[in-house]
């Protein structure tokens, strides 16, 4: 018994150091693996690397390095490599089946760092479910969206990879689309030249490109007017709210009536 007892003593003490060995090369890896992070973050930001790839292989490294220093402790409880590896592979398949979704996703944020539909920074709207706002960043799964209410989208990588989507700030200028109603017993000419001369006027609207207002429609209780100019990126949603304010008390001051829906009713006895 005696004998049992100090065998048994010296395996806790055995494990013990084991226990504390390994929280030690946990805690010296983490810290390597803090370390690696940073170098790598600064050499892809010396090299002009965008964002959204320094954020994509950020992750990748970390992961990866994860997965290695997880590896090496296993080993130092006795778990030979090629049993790991032999055990890691059988389950490789099964974690495949069942994370077909997330795989998918690894491979569309490849793609979208491969083909840069859009990066870090520009303004996407999802056409899927028209989720819409600027990317904030790429990871190896999802992409976040930053929207107008401060709200934050988290995407799937792969849904964004194999859907189309409308990158609004490809370009420096952005077209502004309104439409305005108008009663029928309005002077439609006079509108328009109202509304003409304030986006003339407007120092957000580019005067080097086409400023058109016309009929749009003819609806049941009102003419629709469309409008259409071009405003920088950077000054599109402020211009918006700007003009629309203005053309209500343009159409006001000249007494062009905007109709509300108007039903007749008639009554037979």
């Amino acid at each position: 018994m005696q004998t049992i007892i100090e065998q048994l003593g010296d395996r806790l003490i055995q494990l013990g150091i084991k226990v504390i060995f390994v929280f030690l090369c946990l805690f010296i890896g983490m810290k390597l693996i803090k370390w690696v992070r940073k170098i790598t973050k600064r050499c892809l930001e010396r090299a002009n690397a965008d964002v959204g790839l320094i954020q994509f292989l950020d992750a990748f490294v970390k992961f990866s390095l994860m997965f290695l220093l997880l590896a090496g402790l296993a080993t130092s409880f006795g778990i030979q490599v090629a049993s790991l590896a032999a055990v890691l592979g059988s389950a490789g398949v099964t974690l495949g089946l069942a994370l077909q979704g997330s795989l998918s996703n690894f491979a569309g944020g490849v793609l979208i760092l491969l083909l840069k539909p859009f990066k870090v920074g520009d303004y996407i709207i999802e056409d899927t479910n028209k989720n819409e706002g600027t990317v904030t960043e790429i990871s190896l799964f999802y992409t976040k969206l930053l929207t107008i209410e401060e709200k934050i989208v988290v995407l799937p990588n792969g849904t964004l990879a194999n859907n189309s989507l409308t990158n609004v700030t490809e370009s420096n200028n952005r077209r502004l689309d309104l439409k305005i109603s108008i009663s029928y017993d309005s002077d439609i000419k006079k509108a328009k030249t109202v509304i003409e001369g304030l986006l003339n006027e407007d120092k957000d609207v580019l005067k080097d490109r086409d400023i058109n207002v016309f009929v749009d429609n003819l609806a049941d209780s009102a003419v629709i007017l469309g409008i259409r100019c071009y405003i920088l990126q950077k000054d599109y949603w402020q211009a918006r709210w700007r003009i629309l304010e203005e053309i209500k008390l343009k159409l006001d001051e000249n007494d062009i009536e905007i109709p509300y829906p108007k039903m007749d009713v008639q009554i037979r006895t």
